[in-house]
């Protein structure tokens, strides 16, 4: 750590006179980036020497920088004849420092810094990046709920105020990362990962060596960041590295965690992005390689990005009260009933924006704690707060602290795009608000409606389905019933997507306001339908090409069994089917890539999920394969 370092810039600060000090005051600070986030989720890093950005600085704090809209995933909505983009920056929350430790200014002998400023994106003078969205369904709720509290005033005095005693109305989150952390170049033992897995010898256990000291600069750098962390431990993934003769530890593979402290919502999706560079370049400094993915190991488990919602009055006497906490002796509050059943309700077209890859839905099957059905956990009773670890989104609660009450939702994972998953949250609570307070349904009934069964009729949700379970969905319900009660979990990124076109009706909550439209949709849609297709062809089917010419035949001939001989012979038969081509027959792999040529996605998102069925009973079989040889 150097010391002298200004590694945040408080939105109070962004004035051209204090900026210019600033910069003045720390010529190590060599470049400026205006950040936007595109609807994939990517971010924008372009280097502006600060002379530059100090010859116009009024231009770039108040004006529009223009680049290349074919640089960021806007398809359908910048194209290459006409694709200029504008960049403004966002001069309302924390601009950070971004330094390169491998590259000391020699003037100052201290790192060369990048001065990163979160920006909007825009397009023919309209809104088109991820930040603007969530920042535009922030406003939305607020200036909606607060038109539902003028006009309902009794929704209000449950809290014990009136609607000239609020202020304003804050809206918080926070994330959390969890990520695999190893060595390079070295390659999973599945079945060694699974069986730490079953017996937890990793879970919250000591961190040493590498893994240890990059994890314990990673906090202080955070630290530093003004993101305040509150926890780094070792999650329920990983194996016992090993030592080499110098007493230095090889074959590390671990699962870690870190957590920090919450902030206001567009806040905590910059403070994310952050976390998830501080993390990746201290590990890489340290010599060890991270991967945010879901689900970089199959067979075990992948990593989460729990996403905690809550919100809150700011009254003009100071004061704050929780909204979502109960005002009387309840679970939690009508307004706080009627969030959680807006998302409930509405999720189908929620979980695209949550689960856009190939990558994330991997994560997202039983067995692992990863949430796959749409259903909630509010706690046995009043008095034992939940903890149930099956459910999509659980109420967090703490007896003792009642600004502490709020939602977590458990899909998301460290590329999910924070922002566009929070807006769309937002969207739908309000959805839920506006039914419970336009009809001025109390805890009682919402309580009711949210604990309905299967069959029964209610004002809001939807008959046939269930929506709450103080139950282990995955041990207390087969297949059959969690699909009947909760519905069928999209297997694919074409299935998830599908649901844009299956529940009209639910999207047009979320198009509300005009803050998601048509386009914007559209948009993304194209964009994740994209990167699903280039990278099963480009990716996938080249990584189980690679996998399945490794699967050779161990056994020789005048010592195998015939159960070696069958064996090898089952293998051998899908090694073909998966894929080589004959001149009577289409491998698997053939069979997928004409149908993406053809652009018939739904053949394409089945013949996936047959291929994922192949490859996993590949594996299987050839494991068995070798387990029954004694000379390999």
């Amino acid at each position: 750590m150097y010391k002298d370092l200004i590694y945040i810039v408080p939105k109070v600060e962004h004035s051209e006179e204090n900026l210019k000090t600033l910069l003045a005051n720390h010529p190590e600070i060599k470049f400026v980036s205006l950040v936007g986030i595109d609807l994939a989720g990517n971010d924008t890093d372009e280097k502006i020497p600060v002379k530059l950005f100090l010859e116009d600085m009024y231009t770039f704090l108040t004006g529009a920088v223009q680049t290349d809209g074919s640089s960021v995933a806007l398809p359908g909505i910048a194209s290459l004849n006409n694709a200029k983009i504008d960049i403004v920056a966002d001069l309302d929350v924390n601009w950070f420092v971004d330094y390169n430790y491998e590259f000391i200014d020699e003037e100052t002998q201290k790192p060369v810094g990048t001065l990163r400023i979160p920006s909007f994106l825009y397009y023919e003078g309209k809104a088109v990046d991820s930040r603007c969205i969530l920042k535009n369904s922030i406003n939305y709720f607020k200036e909606t709920l607060l038109d539902l509290f003028k006009k309902y005033p009794e929704s209000l005095a449950v809290y014990g105020i009136k609607y000239e005693d609020i202020e304003d109305l804050v809206p918080t989150s926070a994330t959390e990362l969890e990520f695999w952390v190893k060595t390079p170049d070295e390659k999973a033992v599945v079945e060694e990962l699974s069986t730490s897995q079953v017996l937890q010898e990793q879970y919250w256990t000591r961190t040493k060596g590498a893994v240890r000291t990059a994890m314990e600069q990673s906090l202080i750098l955070m630290e530093q960041y003004g993101l305040e962390p509150e926890m780094g431990h070792k999650e329920v993934g990983g194996v016992k590295a090993k030592m080499d003769e110098s007493g230095k530890l090889t074959h590390i593979m671990e699962q870690l965690e870190i957590d920090w402290k919450y902030s206001t919502s567009i806040q905590a999706a910059d403070n994310e992005l952050l976390a998830r560079t501080i993390v990746k370049e201290t590990f890489r400094r340290n010599g060890l390689d991270v991967t945010f993915l879901a689900k970089p190991i199959d067979g075990v488990a992948g990593s989460g990005e729990h996403t905690h919602i809550g919100m809150a009055l700011k009254l003009k006497n100071g004061k704050r009260i929780n909204l979502f906490n109960a005002t009387k002796e309840h679970f939690m509050s009508a307004v706080g009933y009627a969030s959680v059943m807006g998302i409930l309700k509405n999720y189908e077209v929620i979980n695209p924006f949550v689960s856009a890859t190939n990558d994330s839905l991997r994560r997202l099957k039983p067995g692992f704690e990863a949430p796959v059905c749409i259903v909630t956990s509010l706690g046995h009773s009043v008095d034992l707060p939940s903890r149930n670890r099956t459910i999509l989104i659980g109420l967090i609660r703490d007896v003792e602290n009642p600004l502490a009450t709020r939602f977590e939702l458990r899909a998301p994972n460290p590329y999910t795009n924070t922002y566009l998953c929070l807006a769309t949250l937002y969207m739908a609570m309000m959805d839920g608000i506006k039914y419970a307070i336009e009809n001025r349904k109390n805890e009682d009934e919402l309580l009711a409606e949210l604990s309905k069964k299967p069959g029964e009729t209610t004002d809001y949700l939807e008959k046939d389905r269930a929506y709450r379970s103080e139950e282990d969905v995955f041990e207390d319900f087969t297949s059959e019933e969690r699909e009947e009660f909760f519905g069928k979990a999209p297997a694919t990124v074409y299935e998830n997507l599908h649901a844009f076109d299956k529940y009209p009706e639910k999207l047009s909550a979320l198009k509300a306001g005009d803050i998601l439209n048509d386009r914007l949709i559209n948009s993304f849609r194209l964009t994740a339908t994209k990167r699903w297709l280039t990278e099963i062809s480009g990716r996938i089917i080249a990584n189980y090409s690679d996998e399945i010419r490794g699967y050779k035949m161990l056994h020789s001939l005048d010592k195998a069994l015939d159960l070696d001989v069958s064996n090898w012979m089952a293998i051998n038969n899908l090694r073909y089917y998966i894929m080589k081509d004959s001149y009577t027959s289409k491998s698997l792999f053939t069979r997928i890539k004409e149908a993406i040529e053809d652009k018939n996605y739904e053949l394409v998102s089945a013949l996936q999920l047959e291929l994922d069925d192949k490859m996993k009973e590949l594996r299987e079989r050839y494991a068995n394969y070798k387990k029954n040889l004694l000379d390999i």
